[in-house]
């Protein structure tokens, strides 16, 4: 149960981002001690900035962030950084905890034990799994013992066991919390209220209650809106056709006109602006590289089992149109092997020359953070059969909601769930022959996953997928499946 002290509070507070980039407007709202809050709303909106703002890394336009009186912080981001991934293990958690060696070594023991992973003190970072980077970015804000714990995407590349013990965790959290999430299940499992960020009018909704509950008063509200429009609408041509009438019929038939007239503007002055949703991507189809032939066989492949290197047998053919999901738990190698196999580094694997690879990776390393988005897409289209003219970029970039200001953005100042979008319509541009995609669901709105997992579905031509996420794979076609655990 959460108390009545009061530990965060925004009052009227505004961001904007340059000059002219409103993230948001006149936000609202508090956080008492001990509630865990799911804040949501659409790729790109802000919610990351309210992190920000929270923990004193940037500054509000106007209004005030008022954070309690000794109140500790600490953020669990969704990604590690690059720069940290060539530290050993106490390295990383000695940034975040300043104390002795074998006092920090027991206090990451206790931490490492919380999200369920073991290592070595000496073990680099960049070695860890995508799984067990999230493991490890949870354990070092949990290390700081906070009073305020913000999570960014927590489940993005977790298996079912990692979230199982993520959620476990926070049900059982006797501090606060407030985490981003598209994860719906996960976040209606121990969420007490919710913020939303409205990507249109910029303003922060609180509502008690979980997701659904949220979804349920939003339609609700827009249902009254509607009636309310329609009554008026009604009443307002009602007036205008008597108005006009006596119009029509001078002297003092005007004066009732007038008075018509009036009464039409009251009207319209009544109806309200219907509310908005987060808009979704435009459904779209992923073109197949034209070839005669497409083999990709794999004979054997390498796991890591036991913190040891393992090349296992194998006997899998994968020609145009299947589809292969990889499968296993975090730490196992999956990533590596589909990097390899991107990069035609597998041994033990042969591709027909000359296939064009669309390789989607759950780190976004494939971009390069230096370029607009617009050069991105450029290149995507050198790497294409030279059929997509600049227009069609345009047209393909809009449908994954990149607008004309995003176009001039530099991709590294996207938010992850726009880098996201932005590496789904390259590989449009792209029209692979051979499609590999790590972990695709990670960052995006729950509201694009269905049109995503219909253009997999609907791909021509030979595909390879690791996801953790059991519903978005039951919408996508299937034909072979490789256990690495097995």
């Amino acid at each position: 149960m959460a108390s009545t002290n009061t530990i965060i509070t925004f009052d009227n507070v505004s961001f904007t981002f340059g000059f002219d980039k409103k993230i948001i407007e006149e936000a609202n709202f508090s956080v008492r001690e001990g509630m865990k809050i799911a804040l949501m709303g659409q790729n790109g909106a802000g919610k990351t900035t309210i992190f920000k703002l929270i923990t004193k890394k940037i500054t509000p336009t106007s209004g005030v962030v008022s954070v309690g009186t000794g109140l500790t912080v600490a953020t669990a981001h969704q990604v590690i950084e690059p720069s940290a991934k060539t530290l050993t293990l106490l390295e990383y958690f000695g940034q975040y905890l300043e104390t002795e060696p074998h006092q920090l070594k027991r206090k990451i023991s206790a931490a490492l034990q919380v999200v369920n992973l073991e290592s070595s003190y000496d073990k680099v970072i960049g070695s860890f799994s995508g799984g067990q980077q999230a493991r490890l970015l949870l354990a070092a804000a949990l290390i700081q013992n906070p009073d305020l714990l913000l999570l960014d995407e927590p489940t993005n590349n977790l298996d079912y066991m990692g979230i199982y013990h993520l959620t476990e965790f926070l049900m059982n959290y006797k501090k606060s919390c407030i985490v981003i999430s598209h994860d719906t299940e996960f976040l209606n499992a121990f969420t007490q209220g919710v913020l939303y960020l409205d990507n249109f009018t910029k303003k922060v909704e609180q509502y008690a209650g979980d997701y659904y509950d949220v979804i349920a008063e939003i339609s609700a509200r827009i249902e009254k809106e509607n009636r309310q429009n329609a009554r008026l609408a009604k009443e307002i041509q009602e007036n205008k056709d008597k108005a006009n009438f006596f119009a029509h019929k001078g002297g003092k038939m005007r004066n009732v006109a007038k008075k018509m007239w009036e009464k039409i503007d009251e009207y319209e002055s009544e109806k309200v602006d219907v509310r908005k949703e987060d808009r979704t991507i435009r459904p779209f189809t992923i073109p197949a590289q034209h070839l005669a032939d497409l083999t990709l066989t794999i004979s054997a492949y390498t796991i890591i089992q036991d913190h040891q290197l393992v090349t296992k047998p194998a006997n899998i053919l994968i020609g145009k149109g299947i589809h292969l999901q990889i499968i296993g738990p975090n730490g196992i190698g999956k990533t590596t092997l589909i990097e390899a196999l991107a990069t035609g580094q597998a041994a033990g694997t042969s591709l027909t020359p000359g296939v064009r690879i669309g390789y989607y990776r759950q780190d976004f390393s494939t971009l390069n953070y230096d370029d607009t988005v617009q050069q991105s897409l450029s290149r995507a289209l050198q790497h294409s059969d030279g059929n997509f003219t600049d227009e069609n970029m345009r047209a393909v970039a809009s449908g994954f909601l990149i607008t004309k200001d995003l176009m001039r953005t530099e991709v590294g100042n996207l938010s992850e769930g726009q880098k996201g979008l932005l590496s789904l319509a390259r590989l449009v541009l792209q029209k692979p022959g051979l499609l590999i995609l790590d972990e695709p669901t990670n960052h995006i709105n729950f509201r694009h996953l269905p049109i995503i997992a219909a253009a997999l579905n609907d791909y021509q031509g030979a595909m390879i997928l690791v996801s953790h996420v059991a519903d978005f794979v039951a919408q996508i076609r299937i034909d072979q499946v490789l256990d690495l655990e097995k």
